[in-house]
């Protein structure tokens, strides 16, 4: 499980985290315009693609050299044509990305565990990242917009890719599901509620906010470090949240506050501007066993319905489902990083990985218990819709983005000559 996880979080923070806790005593490879490319970059690139299980025949960090000057000229092109990208933008591909790492992760706290950091200081230092990616490939469009590629300059750039170097690529999944939550009881509620309102009063009455989050607050990033969050804006906190947090006033302790994640205590501890420097209290409710008994029970009798042609898998999502992303879709589950519904296995989190390995096309898995994406406790069962293998030289639409990015490159050169 950690390997996975390890593999997903290097792909999505390999250049950013590297980049700005770099020290003068790392090797700098190269320099494009302001932007730098360390060799330890490059040995994490290669590292990657052999844990990922490529070959890494003898030209490969040549290559991965090649393609982050690539990058970072790119980079340097649309600093110097002054290309904006929108906060909208980045927030969405954002909150896109961090839900697929959660996944991978398992649940909110695996991430945080394994980053040493709160969702929220890992969300800053990805917006960074995130924000160059776009950039660059916002440049790459721009070059490239102009340049018509006729269908025989595809085919002949597909045809003198070598047959050794179309490796087999993991195996695509379509997957549909039926969710149950279990029920968490109005009584467990309560007794957290109650927690967090003594926990306000013995502030109140003198008490350090900051050793009380260390002793009670379950939120695994933060806790820690007393509850503190560090600066963050409205658009790096859920709702709920941050309507009460930006409204507290000196060091004014909130009301209860529920979201998503539990119920929460907040302390002011300083503003800038439009950012907030705040510390909290998270208590999480929990499932008693008999609910989750009678989620798993639930969920038992309408695959049994299922399997007797009593109704349809699709009719039972519609009916059952507890999941509202993909209950109007009939069950079909997303892919949030590339917003179809396929996945490769390395995308798929373990135990729904598990469910379906041995599974036939169409056929219903046995329930199980995981975790949705917000690390809550859920039951599943799933529909197999498709299972394709395929090969990289076997995609033409692969092969006309590696046209393009030839093409992109000449038009760099040229400039830059």
């Amino acid at each position: 499980m950690k390997r996975y996880i390890i593999i997903i979080l290097i792909f999505f923070f390999q250049i950013s985290f590297s980049q700005e806790k770099a020290k003068t005593l790392e090797e700098i490879t190269a320099i494009v315009g302001k932007n730098i490319i360390l060799k330890s970059d490059i040995e994490r690139q290669f590292l990657q693609y052999k844990t990922q299980g490529y070959d890494s025949y003898g030209d490969a960090k040549c290559e991965i050299l090649e393609d982050f000057l690539f990058q970072k000229l790119l980079l340097n092109q649309a600093e110097l044509d002054s290309l904006e990208v929108s906060e909208n933008r980045i927030n969405g591909e954002l909150e896109g990305r961090l839900k697929m790492m959660i996944s991978q992760a398992g649940t909110t706290e695996n991430l945080e565990n394994f980053m040493g950091k709160s969702i929220l200081e890992i969300r800053e230092d990805f917006r960074k990242l995130l924000k160059n990616q776009i950039k660059q490939q916002d440049m790459q469009r721009k070059i490239t917009e102009e340049i018509k590629i006729t269908p025989s300059e595809v085919r002949k750039f597909y045809k003198k890719i070598p047959t050794d170097s179309m490796p087999l690529i993991n195996t695509n999944f379509e997957i549909s599901q039926i969710v149950k939550r279990p029920k968490i009881s109005e009584k467990e509620k309560s007794n957290v509620k109650k927690k967090l309102r003594d926990l306000k009063k013995r502030i109140l009455n003198g008490e350090n906010f900051s050793t009380l989050a260390i002793l009670y607050s379950q939120d695994p990033g933060s806790s820690k470090k007393g509850g503190e969050l560090g600066f963050v804006s409205r658009n790096d906190l859920v709702p709920e949240f941050a309507a009460v947090a930006f409204n507290l006033k000196g060091k004014e302790v909130s009301k209860l506050v529920e979201t998503e994640y539990g119920y929460h205590i907040i302390q002011l501890i300083e503003r800038r501007g439009e950012r907030i420097n705040i510390r909290h209290i998270l208590l999480v409710p929990k499932v008693s066993l008999e609910q989750m008994q009678k989620s798993r029970a639930e969920l038992d009798s309408i695959r049994n319905l299922i399997i007797k042609d009593s109704i349809s898998f699709e009719d039972a999502v519609l009916k059952f489902s507890d999941d509202e992303n993909s209950k109007n879709n009939f069950g079909i589950m997303v892919n949030q990083r590339s917003g179809n519904s396929k996945f490769e296995e390395r995308e798929i989190e373990p135990s729904t990985f598990y469910a379906i390995t041995n599974l036939k096309v169409n056929a219903i898995s046995s329930s199980f218990e995981t975790l949705d994406k917000k690390g809550k406790q859920v039951h599943k069962i799933l529909k197999l819709i498709k299972k394709t293998k395929y090969c990289i030289g076997n995609s033409k639409a692969k092969s006309i983005r590696k046209l393009d990015k030839k093409e992109t490159k000449i038009h760099l050169y040229k400039y830059y000559k």
